[in-house]
């Protein structure tokens, strides 16, 4: 597992280990009663995905438990894991990303940086912990890809567009000019002080240009990754070929996309359709 799964796991335990500490319960002696109480103590206003790792959590501490043999019963073995909400993420049009890249500041000093930032992330599809991790020498420019370090330490080839390609080696010249700390020697991207910049720094560049551009949608770096994968499958990319692109193991999670492409033609008969269109708009059947 990647490095914030394992974090968010151990938080989780933690959490439940508090929990029968407060109430007094010995979790070798918890009952499936007492692990309900939790879930219900700990799920108000929080999101069903995260329910349902907290509950995958307690089911592998108890199986491991139950593989050491040090409880006879699993306690965990009939809770339930919540109804699997279906959203569709927030994409950003064309124009919108063109918007958000004109409000780049590129007389800055860190305006190069955050348009090939941008650039990367749009096209590229890179997560926010990939791009924060990439380093140079994972970078080979002349061939035109780069190596991503993906979930799990999987590792994937991804292209480079000539558009991030242009801005990157700009932001290198940048980039020779900074006092870099010895261990940030080889990460891609840095703050001012030559350190590597963090993911909340990435987060709030993005949500920073978007408000500037006046987008009202919620918009992350993971916005610009789902906007890279539903323009590529809206000019016609195989699916296959995004889930490679995107390190998605499993093609159920690519295939999220093709919800969002259905939503985009269900709202174009709403819009156009004389059959939905309001009277009196000239329209006929």
């Amino acid at each position: 597992m990647s490095v914030n799964s394992v974090i968010a796991y151990e938080q989780d335990l933690d959490k439940l280990c508090a929990y029968f500490e407060e109430k007094g319960i010995d979790p070798l002696k918890a009952s499936l009663d007492d692990l309900q109480a939790f879930v219900y103590d700990s799920f108000q206003h929080t999101k069903v995905r995260t329910q349902s790792r907290i509950i995958s959590g307690i089911h592998s501490f108890y199986r491991f438990l139950l593989y050491h043999q040090l409880i006879e019963q699993d306690p965990s073995e009939l809770l339930e894991m919540p109804k699997k909400e279906f959203h569709l993420p927030d994409v950003l049009s064309i124009e919108e990303i063109d918007a958000m890249i004109k409000q780049i500041d590129m007389s800055s000093k860190e305006g190069h940086r955050n348009r090939a930032i941008v650039e990367m992330l749009y096209g590229s599809g890179l997560r926010v912990s990939e791009l924060v991790q990439l380093t140079l020498s994972h970078i080979y420019r002349t061939e035109g890809y780069m190596v991503i370090d993906g979930k799990g330490s999987k590792q994937r080839l991804v292209p480079i567009s000539p558009e991030a390609d242009k801005w990157f080696g700009f932001w290198l010249e940048d980039r020779a000019h900074l006092d870099v700390k010895p261990e940030f020697a080889d990460i891609a991207f840095l703050n001012h002080y030559g350190r590597q910049l963090t993911r909340a720094m990435i987060f709030t560049i993005i949500k920073r240009l978007a408000a500037a551009a006046g987008i009202h949608k919620t918009v992350s770096p993971h916005t610009l990754r789902h906007s890279f994968a539903t323009h590529l499958l809206h000019n016609g990319a195989d699916l296959r070929i995004i889930q490679q692109l995107l390190g998605h193991e499993d093609i159920t999670t690519t295939e999220l996309y093709t919800h969002i492409d259905i939503q985009d033609l269900r709202q174009a008969v709403l819009r156009y359709h004389p059959a939905n269109r309001a009277e009196g708009n000239g329209l006929q059947r």
